[in-house]
């Protein structure tokens, strides 16, 4: 990666639900001084100063973000500006103008720069036409959805980017990515997120996908490693270069109900299903292969179901106890 030459890598959309992990993560990695976050958003008061460097980028603004490469040298762009796919649909002109104007700005500038760019994708690149059992690395691709639209049009565009014009473009298919530090940014996976902090605060949650709905899931520190190490790998050995498959778990919304009751026993959930997140996530893989990844860049995933619910719980008991008092309320460990 460019980075290690000394140049720095740049993150748009750092506030969102990766880029706010992903920031710490290349840090932990490379150093404070060159990574810089940026977004169309400033980060609130209390967390501002954990951001600098940081500048404002609006990914729509292709001068924003010339500038920002120039002012702080940048080398590597982890490109994660976009809208997610539930809010992608109530707004599908601002999520094409974002998803696709955005990354082609990104690709142009990365070509008259030479920079490298990380594009993440995600399982919503498939639809309904596509094998949905061990998802293949090559497949069918029609999604349904203007958010799986525009992954599919990103894979595409960069691996054109990199034939075309040599631009060191890399990027993974995430699935439903759970975390214990971002809030949930409007996506059809973020009832495996919303359900820890109700089984927590309230002991019970309402779930907006039927009991049986089986998707791809996968524990953010798992993200961070996949987006990192992808940048880090030996190109000589990277065949697909974009859009590998990438998985930590595959489970329902009862199976995920099962594994929280063994730490909180007396946890209840009921089902009102929003027709709209249902039917994208019956659209998309109940699980993908992700051999194509292991084989490539030597990925492999450190968290499990059992691994990733005694994580969840334990991180957000503590935040939300320290938080706003909100501990385990009818539940019993």
């Amino acid at each position: 990666m460019n980075t290690l030459d000394g140049k720095r890598i740049l993150v748009t959309g750092a506030l969102g639900q990766i880029g706010s992990e992903l920031v710490h993560g290349l840090r932990r990695r490379y150093g404070k001084d060159l990574v810089v976050a940026s977004d169309i958003r400033y980060a609130p008061p209390e967390e501002s100063q954990e951001m600098e460097p940081f500048a404002y980028v609006d990914c729509t603004n292709e001068t924003q973000i010339s500038e920002a490469i120039r002012r702080w040298d940048v080398g590597t762009v982890f490109h994660l500006a976009s809208l997610l796919s539930a809010a992608a649909e109530a707004k599908p002109h601002v999520a094409w103008n974002l998803n696709m104007g955005g990354l082609y700005r990104v690709l142009e500038i990365a070509r008259e720069n030479n920079l490298a760019v990380f594009f993440p994708s995600s399982i919503g690149a498939f639809g309904p036409s596509t094998p949905s059992v061990k998802t293949p690395q090559d497949t069918i691709q029609r999604p349904t959805t203007i958010y799986g639209v525009t992954k599919v049009a990103g894979e595409l565009l960069c691996d054109y980017y990199f034939q075309r014009f040599g631009v060191d473009t890399r990027g993974v298919r995430y699935p439903g990515l759970i975390s214990h530090i971002a809030p949930p940014g409007g996506g059809t996976t973020d009832y495996a997120v919303d359900i820890f902090y109700e089984a927590i605060r309230h002991g019970r949650y309402t779930c907006f996908l039927s009991a049986e709905t089986r998707l791809d899931m996968m524990y953010m520190p798992d993200a961070l490693d996949a987006a990192i190490d992808l940048m880090a790998a030996d190109a000589d050995r990277l065949v697909h270069r974009n859009a590998f498959n990438v998985t930590g778990m595959s489970f329902t919304p009862e199976e995920l109900t099962s594994e929280i009751r063994k730490h909180l026993p007396r946890f209840e959930i009921d089902y009102q299903i929003d027709p709209v997140r249902q039917a994208i996530a019956d659209s998309w893989p109940d699980s993908l292969d992700d051999s194509a990844a292991r084989a490539e860049w030597d990925w492999s995933p450190r968290y499990d179901l059992p691994m990733m619910v005694e994580d969840m719980l334990r991180q957000l008991e503590v935040k939300l106890s320290a938080g706003d008092g909100a501990g385990v309320k009818g539940n019993t460990r």
